[in-house]
């Protein structure tokens, strides 16, 4: 089976802080926001925060967090459980069975595009593991889980080799590695990755993320 689930250590708000740093990289190593696969936006709308994954190729995960917990849409175009490969042009029966009224009612929003779904599970506050519905996948069929969360779960050697395919720049490991370890960013860091990007947009940024600078 192709297909996959958060492991139950994976808590939202750890899921969150790992979005926040890739976020941060991806703020410091392109200038350009639509080149960036990784993005957060803390006050989405009031309190909820909305994350993405977005490879630019047609694959994304949208992930929301409230007061409430963290859900996940995932979407692999070239997945056959895509309502696009299917007839009958539909989400997957049982896709959304379950989720909370709350989460359900923010997948409206046309920016996130629910019908656009392989996948999709979410975790409340209070829950001890992550949860999906009663989709019936068959087994031969990816749903496009393991390749798009796989962008999440990285080591910051998986980061580094990532980033500088994708990039094409020679990433320092070492300072990849204390962005991760949840170091302050500092002015040193950012030339250090990117020695042509400019500083002081990228701190005004990396602060209206939320994440940490020290500029002294």
């Amino acid at each position: 089976m192709k297909n996959m689930m958060l492991d139950a250590q994976v808590t939202p708000n750890g899921l969150k802080d790992r979005m926040m740093l890739l976020s941060a990289l991806d703020i410091i190593l392109s200038p350009e926001d639509w080149l960036r696969t990784y993005r957060m936006q803390s006050e989405w709308s009031g309190d909820v925060c909305l994350g993405e994954v977005n490879n630019g190729a047609g694959d994304t995960i949208h992930m929301l967090w409230t007061r409430g917990g963290v859900l996940l849409k995932g979407f692999d175009h070239e997945s056959p459980v895509s309502p696009h490969a299917r007839d009958e042009y539909e989400v997957w029966p049982g896709m959304y069975d379950g989720v909370p009224d709350d989460m359900m009612e923010l997948l409206e929003d046309e920016a996130l595009e629910k019908e656009d779904v392989t996948f999709c599970m979410w975790r409340k506050a209070e829950d001890k593991e992550w949860r999906m519905g009663n989709a019936n996948i068959p087994e031969a069929y990816d749903d496009g889980s393991s390749f798009l969360l796989g962008k999440i779960i990285v080591t910051p050697e998986e980061y580094q080799d990532w980033a500088e395919s994708y990039y094409e720049l020679p990433i320092s490991l070492g300072v990849v590695s204390q962005i991760f370890n949840g170091v302050p960013v500092t002015a040193q860091m950012i030339s250090a990755l990117h020695p042509q990007r400019n500083v002081t947009e990228a701190i005004k940024e990396l602060k209206q993320l939320g994440v940490q600078v020290h500029e002294s």
